[in-house]
């Protein structure tokens, strides 16, 4: 059996966005083994059968101590053990694993580049950080052992300019795929207030300020007759936003911020527009495929990874980036014409079952694995 060791950041980001992978893999016949930061998931892991590691990683702090302590653990692991293939997941094991693997020769590397995130923004104060990165990922994959997956053709793009990968070692996935069963098209209820629900982490740059900002734009015509609803966990990273600030902010009636929460499907299916304002560098934000496959017209940002989600004027709304007054004039349109929110609803769904199938995504990562199998047994 061949050894394929999947490097995430942390356990539950494994579940949420490569589990079906793993499992696949799995049952191919492929010995998995999962490397991840044990927050309170590890045994939901190896109940699918699968195996374990516990990750020292701290995923948004720059502590030189940490990052060496992450990099040494994952050498001295890829060492002991000799996977075959590792597949890299997230910014930090992506440099950290990558520089393992090509240190000690491993057969075959895949890197998920899922979005260059709150490094690579435009106004990041640390620039020579990202310029270091970027000839890190150089040794990391120009290569022809490393191959590597993209969510958008921006992120492709800038790596083949760069001369970062090799072009015939680059796959593209539309994000990590989702269940069409699980996610099923959920025609809206027609109640009062229309809710417009965001779910993501809170960070400025996932635009949660700018949809709080167009919510107080309409609260004097809408505060009976819409409701805000932000869905995500606070971060540690630099453009995150203290629990102080948002609750001063949010007034729990016209806008509520849940904090993470477990059942995101269900708060999808009792809404009625779906905003996301992110000017992150996404790779394709998981949150709007979910919000499309169930049926709800999305408004996002003409931005990287933002725009794959929308077909602009059909399925949803494309608005430039930190601008929350057309955020509030789009939200008001769909709050004042259901018969087109919900025709926009149902394009999305169609659009979705198009291009965001998890089997999709699951037979790329098959065809990749075997194809450094192949090569290596030929």
């Amino acid at each position: 059996m061949f050894k394929l060791f999947i490097i995430v950041n942390v356990d539950d980001f494994f579940l949420s966005h490569r589990q079906e992978i793993a499992v696949a893999a799995l049952n191919a016949g492929y010995d998995v083994t999962i490397i991840a930061k044990d927050t309170g998931k590890s045994a939901i892991i190896k109940s699918l059968g699968l195996k374990y590691f516990d990750l020292p990683i701290n995923k948004s702090g720059i502590n030189i101590f940490e990052e060496y302590k992450t990099f040494k653990f994952l050498y001295k692991l890829f060492k002991q053990e000799r996977p075959d293939i590792v597949h890299l997941v997230g910014m930090k094991t992506i440099l950290w694993g990558g520089i393992a693997a090509r240190l000690l020769n491993i057969k075959g590397t895949v890197s998920a580049i899922s979005g260059l995130g709150v490094m690579f923004s435009d106004d990041y104060d640390k620039k020579s950080i990202a310029k270091g990165v970027l000839k890190l990922m150089k040794f990391i994959h120009y290569h022809r052992n490393a191959y590597c997956i993209f969510h958008n053709l921006e992120d492709q793009d800038m790596f083949l300019q760069k001369k970062l990968a090799y072009a015939d070692r680059c796959y593209r996935t539309m994000g990590s795929g989702i269940d069409l069963e699980k996610y099923q098209y959920t025609p809206e209820t027609d109640s009062n207030p229309v809710k417009i629900i965001f779910t993501a982490r809170m960070v400025e740059d996932k635009g949660v300020l700018t949809l709080i900002e167009a919510a107080n734009i309409l609260r004097v015509d809408y505060s009976d007759k819409a409701e805000f609803i932000l869905c995500g966990g606070l971060e540690t990273n630099p453009k995150a936003i203290t629990k102080e600030k948002l609750e001063s902010l949010c007034d729990g009636k016209y806008i509520k911020w849940l904090g993470k929460r477990s059942d995101v499907i269900s708060l999808l299916r009792t809404s009625h527009i779906f905003a996301f304002p992110s000017y992150y560098k996404e790779g394709l934000p998981k949150s709007c495929i979910e919000a499309a496959a169930i049926g709800r017209p999305i408004i996002t940002c003409d931005s990287t990874g933002c725009r794959d989600t929308v077909i602009d004027g059909e399925t949803g709304f494309l608005i430039p980036v930190k601008d929350s007054i057309v955020l509030a004039d789009k939200i008001k349109f769909l709050i004042d014409n259901p018969d087109i929110r919900k025709e926009m609803g149902r394009k999305a769904r169609k659009f979705a079952e198009k291009n965001f199938s998890i089997k999709d995504v699951i037979d790329t990562h098959l065809t990749i694995y075997n194809a450094i199998v192949n090569k290596h047994t030929n």
